[in-house]
């Protein structure tokens, strides 16, 4: 079976296989999450960090679930620990609100995030340590004139006081501001801009951002949506940090972004004014993009897609800058639509990722056998061809589609993620219920979560009184209180002092009783959770607050606690049942049935 498989992969490429590649058993990676999706135009999704000095060593993933919680993912390599972290909870369940990363000169970690063109603003949490999720600063709002979606955030060493963010915005068209790095309140303002930097003949070019690192943002995009342009070519262009003006690949300058917007079109005209400007102009394709890399001589490549008018044939491209022109290169079938519904998204590939530590190399989904498998691509030095591949996963029994290769782990055992599962929509409504229920993956094994080797102070499985759901909850001894205020946020007493979460105790699971993919801003009502596992741990430095096993609140408090089960009291508004374990002993408790509740009460 396993050969068969792998023939029809091969088959398929018209590409040769060794003996040995033949006996490849299945494969579909190792899950991050079990729900998580993300997609591919908010980045970087996952970031990998090293410092000079070894002390950070860590890979942060982001992704948003079909509930509306953003999370995040930190493998920290240096204590081999694994930790999953609540960003923000009950948030609009949109697969398009995945957060990007930044690494602050401080080396603390912002998380970036905003809903899909329905809101003016940003959010975002930073780290109160470097180099550590695990532990997050209050959620910040940064107000914009415009609706917001896929922020793309940059340090250029060329101006290393600012953030330079790139986004869907003004007119829904590729955007850039230069902001402040956050002050000693960790509060963030634009010091220029923002402003629309291009202006399309279309309603919607879709951008990717790539940077050197030191002066230049490299922005490659689209005329508009592939849906609705026949043909939709795709544009590179170059802005530069210190004179704010935007380029061709050749250092032609085409505008002062301040002073207004660079136009393109889909025309002959246009094409032979501005060649360089110009990736693909294919007159019957509808072109999309998936991600940008460099070169080893510093030129872009850009991993695209070309999609023909039946939307029903998707082909991947390596397109590359070769100094004098751009050149596309075939790289294999995509087939049609990933997902599971039919008719709607029709232009949604499988995906492709080109790995920017090694820019040969290229990653893409492809159909075998009805299920989409990863495979990785070898491009010739010149671009111009496949000279080798390999399959990533194989036999799997879901799809697996929308790879990203992590930047800046060439060295590290964990580089390649996708998401593997069925996919329906993008947004959670009353029209699709089931949305995004897929997991994610990386092709290295993860740490274990280490809470439990720690041992813990207090778990248990919890509900509170849907009609009642405010209060203290549980007292663990005479100075730890849990419980939820009436804004239901919940709050950690310790010795008197309140400390109040930023996450709602709650979910987005009220958009499925909507008939909307936009809601104007509005933000519908917060569903209140059911049973839930609730974990609180103490390990003389932190009292962590874990939800479901995901850490929800993490406070310094230089306690540790050992609390016997006579000292661990509960409201008559949460009912517990399985057992109630503490860090020295499991106490197992009667099996308490959903609609009573516990008769112990706070006194």
């Amino acid at each position: 079976m396993i050969k068969k498989f792998l023939f029809a992969v091969f088959f398929l490429m018209g590409v040769s296989v060794s003996a040995e590649a033949q006996e490849v058993a299945a494969y579909s990676g190792h899950a991050v999450t079990d729900e998580g999706a993300w997609c591919w135009f908010a980045d970087p999704r996952a970031l990998h960090y090293e410092n000079e000095t070894g002390t950070i060593n860590a890979t942060y993933i982001g992704y948003i679930d079909n509930h509306g919680n953003i999370k995040a993912t930190q493998v920290d390599f240096n204590t081999n620990t694994t930790s999953e972290v609540l960003v923000r909870s009950w948030f609009q369940p949109d697969d398009h609100d995945n957060p990007s990363f930044l690494v602050l000169p401080d080396e603390r970690i912002m998380i970036i995030y905003s809903r899909h063109t329905d809101e003016a603003c940003f959010y975002y949490r930073i780290s109160r340590k470097p180099g550590d999720i695990t532990s997050l600063g209050e959620e910040k709002r940064l107000a914009t004139a415009n609706n917001t979606t896929y922020p793309n955030p940059f340090i250029l060493s060329d101006d290393p006081t600012h953030i330079y963010m790139c986004w869907r915005g003004i007119g829904w068209h590729p955007t850039v501001a230069q902001m402040s790095l956050p002050d000693e309140n960790d509060d963030i303002k634009f010091t220029w801009g923002p402003y629309q930097m291009v202006k399309s003949t279309g309603a919607r070019p879709y951008a990717k951002y790539i940077s050197n690192g030191k002066d230049k943002i490299y922005l490659a995009y689209t005329t508009g949506h592939p849906d609705n342009e026949y043909p939709n070519w795709l544009y590179c262009n170059v802005f530069d940090v210190n004179d704010k003006c935007l380029y061709d690949v050749c250092g032609t300058k085409l505008s002062e972004v301040e002073k207004g917007t660079f136009a393109v079109s889909k025309s002959a005209g246009y094409a032979a004014a501005y060649p360089y400007t110009v990736v693909d102009k294919t007159s019957d394709r509808r072109d999309w993009l998936w991600n940008m890399a460099f070169d080893k001589n510093g030129s872009p490549i850009v991993g695209m897609t070309k999609i023909d008018q039946s939307k029903k044939v998707h082909d991947y491209y390596y397109a590359k800058w070769n100094g004098n022109e751009w050149q596309t290169a075939f790289i294999a079938s995509g087939g049609g639509q990933f997902h599971q519904t039919p008719g709607v998204e029709m232009c949604y590939s499988g995906g492709m990722a080109v790995d920017r530590d090694s820019p040969n190399d290229v990653y893409c989904s492809v159909p075998v056998d009805g299920v989409y498998e990863i495979v990785k691509y070898t491009m010739s030095d010149d671009g111009l061809r496949v000279v080798a591949s390999k399959p990533v996963t194989c036999g799997s029994a879901l799809n697996n589609m929308r790879p990203f290769i992590i930047e800046g782990t060439a060295d590290s055992p964990l580089r390649l993620s996708w998401m593997n599962g069925n996919y329906y929509y993008w947004i959670v409504n009353t029209r699709y219920t089931e949305g995004y229920p897929t997991s994610i993956r990386v092709d290295g094994s993860l740490p274990e979560n280490q809470k439990m080797k720690k041992g813990y102070t207090f778990s248990a499985n919890v509900k509170i009184d849907a009609e009642n759901y405010r209060g203290n909850l549980v007292i663990l001894g005479e100075e730890i209180v849990y419980g939820v205020n009436d804004s239901q946020y919940p709050y950690v007493k310790i010795d008197g002092v309140s400390y109040v979460g930023q996450n709602v105790l709650g979910t987005a699971d009220s958009w499925r009783t909507e008939n909307t993919a936009t809601t104007g801003g509005k933000w519908f009502s917060k569903t209140k959770l059911g049973w839930f596992n609730l974990t609180i741990t103490m390990d003389g430095e932190y009292l962590t607050v874990y939800r479901d096993g995901i850490i929800d609140m993490k406070i310094n408090c230089g306690k540790t606690k050992y609390i016997p089960l006579k000292k661990i009291k509960f409201a008559e508004n949460i009912a517990v049942e399985g057992k109630v374990l503490t860090k020295k002993k499991c106490y197992p408790q009667t099996r308490i049935r959903k609609e009573c509740l516990v008769k112990q009460l706070l006194k």
